[in-house]
């Protein structure tokens, strides 16, 4: 693969804002997820709804978002003069570890038999939550290296002493896949798009390609008796093309807008791909509905159509228009969005670990519950911009 000389030497600050208002959103809504009493339309549809809320999109806006960034972070490797094997080692180790974490976090949730366990499950959950930071933080060039290896290290250890700690309902030591977790999602599309991505060299009509495929899949996976759900492996990566649909229309879009030295004020192609996306999934709902929870082609389809419209209008205000003040407020997140995507696991486990309450009940129910939600989200922004100003940030 080759350097590119074009758009993607430039700091796109739309695709931060995009980033920093998705994670804004989903730390309302995961908030949210345990205030009672609220509009349907402000939680996840449930699994046989054939419907989707604004809820259902944060996760797919993610996974765009990161599709959008691969071209980016390719060509930036690239000037930068890593070989093959750097960007090879580095995605493998990027996806590991967003697995590793979301299994962590999954497992802390539930399928624990607390009696059994050397240790509270509120305090194991918190170490869980609490490690990534020291492993993975972004440490400064001046950092003292005896330090920032302890910190590192150590962390490791704990994270295998937790592995080990850990009884099952079962009974059984040692924790298992119940299920990915977001991060362990996001960690198998990343590692499947990319893979492609880099084998191809990036090209437009063979990422298209992939994105067909991941639909079809997606589909198959979902009918009953089909060859993809006798085999377990080609249903396993089946599950996970359906995420990989989402980072692959992210890579797309940023091929149709930045893959050339001059954008163009009005890119048909994209308002062409965005049609596209809809279409699909209109044709596509009658046989398997609309569902997050069950990962159906028709929500893939309509949640890369959304994104790529509200990506289109970042771009218009942000890029041409030149507004960009109003996203000053996002930023802090967009800059760190592992931290505060953590963080608030860290202050949950935290506080059921040493037995405090910090929000009275009253504002767990209703529109005060809504209220608290959104100024939860805020105060955490805040959190990352001083967070980001001692260079405690999270990079993979």
């Amino acid at each position: 693969m080759k350097v590119k000389e074009n758009l993607y030497n430039q700091r796109i600050i739309s695709i931060d804002a995009l980033r920093g208002i998705t994670i804004f959103v989903m730390i309302f809504v995961n908030e949210l997820a345990s205030v009672k009493n609220v509009p349907q339309w402000m939680k996840h549809m449930p699994a046989d709804a054939d419907a989707m809320t604004f809820v259902d999109i944060v996760f797919p806006s993610f996974l765009f978002i990161v599709g959008m960034s691969i071209p980016f972070a390719f060509n930036a490797r690239l000037l930068k003069g890593d070989s093959a094997r750097t960007i090879w080692t580095h995605t493998f180790k990027r996806a590991l570890a967003l697995i590793i974490i979301g299994v962590f976090m999954v497992n802390a949730e539930y399928g624990y038999d607390a009696s059994k366990m050397l240790i509270a499950p509120a305090f194991w959950g918190l170490l869980a939550y609490a490690m990534p930071i020291p492993i993975w933080n972004k440490y400064p060039k001046d950092f003292p290296l005896w330090l920032k290896n302890t910190l590192q290290y150590g962390g490791m250890l704990v994270l295998i002493a937790l592995y080990f700690l850990y009884v099952q309902e079962t009974g059984a030591m040692g924790m298992t896949p119940k299920w990915w977790g977001i991060l362990g999602l996001i960690g198998w599309a990343y590692l499947f798009t990319v893979v492609y991505y880099w084998l191809v060299s990036g090209k437009l009509w063979a990422m298209i390609t992939f994105l067909i495929v991941c639909i079809v899949a997606n589909s198959m996976n979902l009918i009953e008796g089909s060859v993809i759900q006798q085999f377990s492996g080609l249903s396993f990566i089946s599950g996970h093309l359906t995420h990989a649909a989402l980072v692959s229309a992210g890579v797309i879009i940023s091929l149709l807008f930045f893959d050339r030295k001059i954008a163009p004020k009005i890119n048909w192609s994209v308002i062409g791909f965005a049609v596209f996306f809809f279409a699909v999934g209109c044709f596509l709902r009658p046989y398997f509905g609309i569902s997050k929870i069950k990962g159906t082609p028709s929500w893939t389809m309509f949640s890369a159509a959304i994104c790529t419209v509200l990506f289109y209008f970042l771009y218009w205000l942000m890029e041409i228009k030149k507004q960009t003040k109003w996203s000053e407020f996002f930023m802090p997140a967009a800059a760190n969005p592992l931290l505060i995507y953590i963080l608030p696991g860290v202050i949950y486990y935290f506080n059921l670990a040493f037995k405090i309450e910090i929000i009275p009940e009253y504002f767990r129910e209703g529109i005060p519950g809504i209220i608290w939600s959104l100024v939860f989200s805020t105060i955490m922004l805040f959190v990352m911009k001083i967070c980001n100003k001692y260079k405690i940030q999270l990079q993979l």
